[in-house]
């Protein structure tokens, strides 16, 4: 009987693995986020993208980051990866969960991470860290309790993996 693997991949690295995967089911041409819940004992409770609500169709509501007109730019319509996963979780709930995302959550999700309960956030990209939105949203995990780390991995380990 041989020893076991010792290549096989952490938790961090699986639970990224998967929200950058969820990523990839992002309609949206100019960013995918994708997010993924994960409860105390690493069982995974719910991933989520950044999207159109169910039934806005992503053929017929707007894609554009600009426009004269709010109406007519995404940011009015989608649902962030953090805010999908979280409602589409089916299994109770979520207190002492941690929440992997692909980016670092913006002032609004940061609410819902908060008020469902989870208590850690591992992001990827903070690449909008200067914005009010995000600083906000740091304030408020903060404020909250709730601790936030980057991964310390890379995409190219992950996406091997994929």
């Amino acid at each position: 009987m041989g020893a076991k693997r010792k290549d096989y991949i952490s938790w961090d690295e699986y639970f990224m693995g998967v929200a950058m995967l969820s990523a990839r089911r992002s309609k949206d041409p100019g960013t995918q986020v994708g997010a993924c819940i994960v409860s105390p004992t690493n069982k995974i409770v719910s991933v989520g993208y950044n999207g159109f609500p169910t039934g806005c169709s992503d053929d017929v509501f707007p894609w554009e980051r600009e426009a004269k007109d709010p109406l007519d730019t995404k940011y009015t319509y989608v649902t962030h990866a953090e805010m999908n996963a979280i409602l589409n979780n089916r299994s109770g709930s979520l207190e002492g969960c941690r929440i992997y995302v692909t980016l670092f959550p913006c002032n609004e999700c940061a609410k819902a991470v908060i008020q469902s309960g989870i208590k850690e956030v591992i992001f990827a990209s903070d690449k909008y860290a200067q914005t009010s939105g995000v600083k906000a949203s740091k304030r408020m995990l903060d404020a909250a309790g709730v601790k936030y780390t980057q991964y310390n991995g890379t995409e190219r380990e992950v996406l091997l993996v994929l």
